[in-house]
């Protein structure tokens, strides 16, 4: 990697950690970053939960995070529309991370004559909301996916994500949506605008070639593929081909990542 590093934008399920336990050394390597006066931006295709949730349930495994440090795809989405659309009708198909982000970018909420359908995770989804959305698209609201995950990991294994729900919609609206979340470059740049950083300053860092490192490689970042989720030694190879992708750097671990990261900087100062 010849590119300097001022920032990174990392990944959270599967590169910091698994459902619920933190996976061995995120926490170091963020205070690593904070010690090294690193700019970093938590970035994540999850639209269910708020900036807050996200950065308590990090704090919660003993991941040093604030609100601020975290961009979600519902957030991706609310940005992306209060600039295309200001002001517009949003109907909603999703939790209450993205009505949050809707209403704060100032979006208003609606249900009867929607300008547009958001849709992301929704576990409490039903067949007449189904119905409802995609009669909306068919009358002509434009139609947003917070992102394209067909499955997501939980304690129970892998279940339904935000991608097979919008399966059902496309299938029965006949329209394909604006895709927001990773690989989608849309949200790489509400976090690259954030991180106040050009790409090429900036590494992203994730697990998944698919969304991780196809949007590092779309928004022009540089990438590292962390084998600590998704993509691991026995199958990384493969996903990178089926993604048609290729990581700058392939890791196999946080505590080698922290010290790729500080061997990268030594060479900078010596450089200066």
């Amino acid at each position: 990697m010849g590119t300097g590093i001022r920032g990174l934008l990392i990944d959270l399920d599967g590169t910091l950690y698994h459902g619920g336990i933190m996976i061995p050394g995120a926490d170091e390597l963020v205070r690593m970053l904070q010690r090294e006066g690193l700019r970093y931006l938590f970035v994540t295709n999850n639209s269910s939960a708020s900036p807050e949730v996200v950065a308590e349930r990090l704090r919660g495994m003993g991941i040093p995070a604030r609100p601020d440090d975290v961009v979600t795809s519902a957030q991706g989405a609310a940005a992306y529309l209060a600039e295309q659309m200001p002001g517009a009708n949003v109907h909603v198909i999703g939790e209450a991370g993205l009505r949050e982000a809707i209403q704060e970018a100032g979006l208003n909420l609606e249900t009867d004559q929607p300008d547009v359908v958001v849709q992301g995770i929704d576990r409490e989804l039903t067949y007449d909301k189904l119905a409802a959305a995609a009669a909306h698209i068919r009358s002509g609201a434009r139609y947003i996916l917070t992102n394209p995950d067909r499955l997501l990991p939980s304690e129970h294994g892998l279940i339904p994500g935000a991608g097979s729900i919008s399966a059902m919609l496309q299938a029965s609206s006949g329209v394909q949506p604006v895709v927001i979340g990773k690989p989608s470059t849309i949200l790489m740049d509400v976090a690259l605008k954030r991180l106040g950083l050009a790409p090429e300053e900036t590494w992203v860092v994730g697990d998944n070639p698919a969304t991780d490192i196809a949007a590092g490689l779309a928004a022009g970042c540089l990438s590292v593929l962390v084998l600590t989720g998704l993509a691991t030694g026995d199958n990384y190879k493969e996903l990178l081909a089926a993604a048609n992708c290729e990581a700058d750097v392939v890791i196999d671990t946080l505590p080698q990542l922290q010290e790729y990261i500080g061997n990268q900087l030594a060479q900078q100062r010596q450089r200066r």
